[in-house]
């Protein structure tokens, strides 16, 4: 279970140090179609790294499967050497570093059909959200992806998946039918709810990466094609004001809008939109996926109050949904943090308002401090999923810190760690384990479920996997 540490390795990765200066990484070669990279090899760079460069495994040995079969023989492969096994597709939410096991790096299983009779997808391991939604979106359907069509779609389903469809469907997880895994001692079996039930249901919210490798998912489509979303952009001076308005406002709309507001600290770079580069803003933004002027005129209460200094909402295709979060495209070091509110009293938001904005002068350590509306479709169905506590809150936080030189990591880890002190009083203490990385997935992971859905998992990972061999969790 993604929750599980482990206090050592389950075996002597020296061993493998040795034993990779004569063989052992020919006979991987010879047992899988894909590649094999060992450290010091052309590519173990490249196979190595993800999305979030913070976080930077050192693996003994990297695969790099080209089908289920490889993945097999890999898992099968570390129960032989004793090797601690990692799993990354894209690396957005890396949790414990892989330093001395074995990386299965699933990147290359990016296959995605579409079932429209069914309504359903069938996901490889490596295919990201851009891929199914592009797949999905001619027959009028969607996938609940979270809110970057770049993350792995497999890795942040297994983790809960927070989209901005969220409130009227829930969460990615709860639309999987099925999932391909490899367990922990290399046996390929197919589980549905009704075939290994209890492996099932922790897979959804609470699988990433820790009873195996799911090497493909089939998920329900929802039928959604055009959606009216966006952001208004207000003067980041009247952050706290705007997120006093967003706290009564949106627990009075209907399940078909999902919405946040948030603080942004935008770079002075290319990638971003010329009337936003370099600019700190306060942001209001959302997806009502309902008729669509309703949807307008539900915005329009906005425009009505205060005229935004930009405003972006409009009718899109769901394909183009990526134009609400904005989230940054190219590899990045980061750091992330969550907590979550029932209420969110004035004293909360001042703190939130006053953390992610900058000093004067100053550059922000927070690039980004978003708070979700959530309720809706997402906590109907905590109670049977494996992350309850983590999805019933009203209001969810994310801090997201950017790290562009290793010598300022303290000082934003302490930002973060300050800021969460001075929320505890207002927070429930859940996590939610897509907007967790690192040490904090490690430390946190646990939070996101209630007493008697960890104890269940506890008995599950100890029954699939006795070893822990799978404790680090990665989307």
């Amino acid at each position: 279970m993604t929750a599980t540490p482990a206090s050592s390795p389950p075996g002597n990765t020296e061993r493998l140090t040795v034993r990779t200066r004569t063989s052992v990484l020919a006979q991987l070669r010879d047992r899988i179609a894909g590649d094999v990279y060992g450290p010091g090899d052309a590519g173990y760079l490249d196979a190595r790294s993800g999305f979030n460069r913070l976080d930077v495994h050192r693996p003994a040995v990297i695969a790099v499967p080209a089908n289920h079969f490889d993945v097999v023989e890999a898992v099968r492969f570390a129960t032989e050497e004793d090797l601690r096994v990692a799993v990354q597709a894209t690396g957005h939410g890396t949790g414990r570093p892989a330093d001395g096991g074995l990386l299965i790096n699933t990147s290359r299983l990016s296959s995605v059909s579409i079932n429209p009779i069914t309504r359903t997808a069938r996901v490889g391991a490596g295919a990201t959200w851009r891929t199914v939604v592009d797949a999905a979106a001619p027959y009028g359907l969607a996938p609940l992806m979270g809110s970057a069509s770049g993350v792995g779609a497999v890795g942040s389903t297994l983790g809960g998946g927070f989209g901005w469809l969220g409130r009227r469907f829930g969460l990615a997880s709860d639309h999987m039918r099925a999932a391909d895994l490899v367990t922990p001692d290399g046996t390929p079996i197919r589980v549905t709810d009704t075939s290994h039930p209890h492996i099932f249901w922790a897979l959804k919210g609470a699988g990433a990466g820790g009873f195996g490798v799911v090497t493909s998912m089939e998920i329900a489509l929802v039928e959604v094609s055009t959606v009216y979303a966006g952001n208004l952009f207000y003067p980041v001076a009247d952050a706290e004001e705007i997120i006093r308005r967003f706290r009564d406002w949106a627990p009075a709309q209907t399940d078909e809008l999902t919405s946040a507001v948030a603080v942004l600290n935008f770079p002075p770079t290319d990638d971003v939109p010329a009337p936003l580069r370099g600019q700190s803003l306060a942001v209001v933004r959302g997806c009502w996926s309902g008729d669509l002027d309703a949807g307008r005129a539900i915005v329009d209460e906005w425009r009505a109050w205060r005229a935004p200094l930009v405003d972006t909402w409009d009718v899109l295709p769901f394909a183009a949904i990526d134009a609400v979060s904005m989230d940054p495209t190219e590899p990045m070091p980061v750091m992330v943090t969550t907590e979550w509110f029932d209420d969110l009293p004035d004293a909360a938001i001042d703190i939130v308002a006053d953390r992610v904005r900058p000093a004067p002068a100053s550059a922000p350590l927070i690039v980004c401090g978003e708070i979700r509306h959530s309720g809706g479709a997402i906590a109907r169905g905590a109670e049977h999923a494996p992350n309850d506590r983590g999805r019933t809150g009203r209001f969810l936080l994310e801090l997201v810190a950017a790290v562009p030189d290793p010598h300022v990591a303290l000082a934003v880890e302490s930002t973060l760690r300050v800021t969460r002190t001075e929320l505890a009083p207002y927070v429930t203490g859940a996590a939610f384990l897509n907007f967790t990385a690192g040490t904090e997935r490690v430390a946190r992971a646990a939070d996101a479920f209630s007493a008697a859905h960890r104890r269940r998992l506890d008995e599950i990972k100890s029954a699939v996997d006795p070893a822990n061999r799978f404790c680090h969790g990665d989307i």
